[in-house]
């Protein structure tokens, strides 16, 4: 007997929004799910959402209203009805905004989920009451404010397209991990085209393992070397001068700041040969249909931004924007027009509260006046969609505001994470399997809505829900808080003049992606000439004016001889899928990969304990040894929670909140550490 099975689309900060087949074993029980048929999907999803009935149907799912009865971060609570604890958090609130203003309460979110309606409630609320506001800069703040510099648009080449490329270069990126349909895309050039693959990386990734080329430079090195491929570029007439002439705003400027930047000014900074950048600067400059895509792992770092400028200069400088698989991507959020005024209460005057930047959350919740102002301490919070305690970096210092006695905290999740923990309410979530929402993506151009494929399990309701019954409780009235989710979907679509919600469904998705000549900018860029800008408008004067390598990073020292990068680990999202046993047992443990003759030279053998640290404090991992990582440089795969370390303080101990320029961002990649051998565990 065939199975049933229902559609739906993944809802995780991942590039890829994948429709989904999900099978139905019982009204309440999902079981295998598959790839959907949507194109660019076409069936093929990563194993974790493949598994997510493990998700769902974890036996610690968080199934009932909670309330703290032990000390803040202890996990002790017990089980209270939806009425208290929405009337607990209510009068909190409000008696907090008494006393202090409505700035004191700090509603906090990420990309838990990425569906439009179940994420933007809490910014409606935001709005509404006054409440401070959130500069959402933990992910993708130095990369789009990098891109836009140059580029002006949100959006780049389809990555479908990249099946018709001669060349395609993963800048900073790890799609085996994190983007699992653009290596089926990369096999097809490689067959179609005799393609050949590029991977900018410093360790040797899945991704980097299937490359002709991996050049392994040293974190925050992209700038430089983007640099010296352009000098390269320009010096051996692989530039597209007429292109340049028509589409760029200063080529002779750019070209004369280029002179005294080839390969040999570029090798000592980036580690990589001088052989290497020649290597990559002519195959690019030989190949017109090459295509970049551009991650987000090498802007998490001080000078992010400036290194993403730079490596997007390159498809202007030999014109690759023209053909057909050429050019560059590094989101394609941009080409969704979704009406946003029902959504995030735009209809409603903005009482233009404070902002505050939720990766420096340790130096909010602890008081730093930088980031407070004149404004009063956050004495109240409701965090959905986000687990600060663990994925925000300074780990410590976060958890020492969050423990706070005159903090009270709300939580909605789905399962008992870190900062559940320190929850005064934690309130159960439904998962993306139990609720309606509408969906955009960042790595391809389809935009989808889904509906519930099972009932809510135990007493969970959707973010959507709860925003909408606490709204009334705080005295916040707007059309969107009287809407179900369904309702809500069909009036922004309506707003966004695109199909209702139910036709919508039927019919899949929604291809939005622009034609040839927009996608490539051929009509323009985004700016107000039209033209790319290699000296852009970064409205911030200590970053360089032209494309060049940033030196603000966290370089290594006598002290700390080690640079730490912090990249996903395939088998986890953020902190989501660490609880699940499969994801688990896959990942192992937490580990430091190690160069192999760093490893000798302390005296460290792949299984042995090593203690990494800094100023912030240290951890204890395993180490393995590998020539797959460059000299000096030490990465671990996150983000595991604290009790899989050796010593229970997972690496976000080490990261630091630092806000990098000119829009924040938070750096993880940028972190000096030293590793000392562990004589006794």
């Amino acid at each position: 007997m065939s199975v049933e099975t229902r559609p739906s689309v993944c809802p995780h900060d991942c590039p890829s929004a994948c429709s989904l087949e999900v099978e139905i074993l019982a009204e309440d029980r999902i079981g295998r799910v598959r790839g959907g048929a949507m194109p660019y999907v076409n069936g093929v999803i990563c194993a974790k959402v493949a598994r997510y009935a493990e998700r769902v149907h974890h036996p610690d799912r968080v199934l009932h209203p909670l309330r703290r009865v032990g000390a803040k971060g202890e996990g002790r609570f017990e089980r209270i009805g939806w009425d208290e604890a929405l009337d607990e958090i209510a009068s909190r609130f409000k008696d907090a905004s008494a006393r202090l203003g409505p700035e004191t309460v700090w509603p906090y979110f990420y990309g838990g989920t990425m569906g439009h309606v179940q994420q933007a409630g809490i910014n409606r609320l935001r709005r509404i009451m006054g409440y401070s506001g959130q500069l959402k800069t933990i992910c993708a703040a130095s990369s789009s404010a990098g891109w836009a510099a140059g580029v002006g648009s949100k959006w780049g080449v389809p990555p479908q397209e990249m099946a018709h490329s001669g060349l395609i270069v993963i800048w900073g990126a790890n799609p085996a991990a994190t983007q699992v349909q653009l290596m089926g895309l990369i096999k097809q050039a490689k067959t179609a085209n005799g393609a050949k693959l590029v991977v900018v990386d410093p360790y040797r990734t899945p991704t980097a393992e299937k490359a002709d080329l991996h050049l392994m430079l040293r974190p925050g090195s992209d700038g430089a070397l983007a640099s010296a491929v352009m000098h390269v570029l320009f010096r051996d007439n692989l530039a597209d001068r007429d292109y340049l002439a028509r589409y760029t705003d200063c080529p002779e400027r750019l070209e004369a700041h280029l002179r005294d930047r080839g390969p040999a000014w570029a090798a000592p900074i980036t580690g990589l040969t001088v052989a290497e950048i020649e290597a990559f600067a002519a195959l690019y400059g030989s190949v017109p249909n090459s295509y970049l895509r551009l991650g987000y792992g090498f802007t998490r770092s001080r000078n992010g931004a400036v290194n993403m400028h730079a490596a997007s200069c390159l498809p202007a400088v030999t014109g690759a924007w023209k053909h057909k698989g050429g050019g560059a991507v590094q989101s394609t959020s941009g080409v969704f027009d979704i009406a946003r005024t029902l959504l995030d209460g735009l209809d409603v005057p903005d009482r233009k509260p404070r902002v505050l930047d939720m990766s420096r959350i340790g130096p909010v919740l602890t008081g730093d006046p930088a980031d407070l102002g004149d404004g009063p301490p956050v004495t109240a919070m409701l965090v959905q969609n986000s687990n600060p305690a663990l994925v925000a970096p300074d780990s410590a210092l976060v958890r020492r505001g969050l423990a706070r006695d005159d903090l009270f905290l709300a939580v909605h999740e789905q399962v008992m994470t870190a900062t559940a923990r320190f929850a005064d309410i934690v309130l159960p979530a439904t998962t993306s399997m139990e609720h309606h929402d509408l969906y955009t993506a960042y790595g391809h151009t389809f935009l989808q809505v889904a509906k519930p494929v099972i009932a809510p399990l135990g007493e969970a309701r959707s973010n959507h829900d709860v925003i909408n019954a606490l709204a009334p409780r705080l005295g916040a009235a707007h059309p969107g808080f009287e809407m179900d989710a369904w309702e809500m979907i069909d009036q922004v679509l309506d707003a966004s003049e695109l199909p209702k919600a139910s036709e919508l469904h039927a019919m899949g998705w929604l291809n939005c992606s622009k034609v040839f000549d927009d996608a490539h900018f051929l009509s323009g860029f985004g700016h107000a000439d039209g033209r790319f800008r290699f000296a852009p408008d970064w409205n911030d004067p200590a970053l360089p004016e032209l494309p060049d390598h940033y030196a603000v990073t966290d370089e290594a020292d006598a002290e700390h001889p080690f640079r730490l990068i912090t990249p996903p680990s395939r088998h986890f999202l953020n902190s989501s899928f660490t609880e699940t046993p499969t994801s688990r047992a896959q990942a192992g443990r937490p580990t430091a990969l190690v160069h192999a003759g760093d490893a000798e030279a302390l005296g460290l053998k792949t299984g042995d304990p090593v203690r990494l640290g800094n100023d912030k404090g240290s951890v204890v991992v395993h180490v393995q040894a590998t020539d797959g990582i460059a000299p000096g440089v030490v990465a671990v795969e996150s983000i595991w929670p604290d009790d899989c370390f050796v010593e229970g303080r997972g690496i976000n101990h080490l990261t630091s909140s630092d806000a990098a320029r000119p829009a924040g961002g938070a750096v993880f990649h940028d972190t000096k550490i030293w590793l000392k051998q562990v004589t006794s565990q």
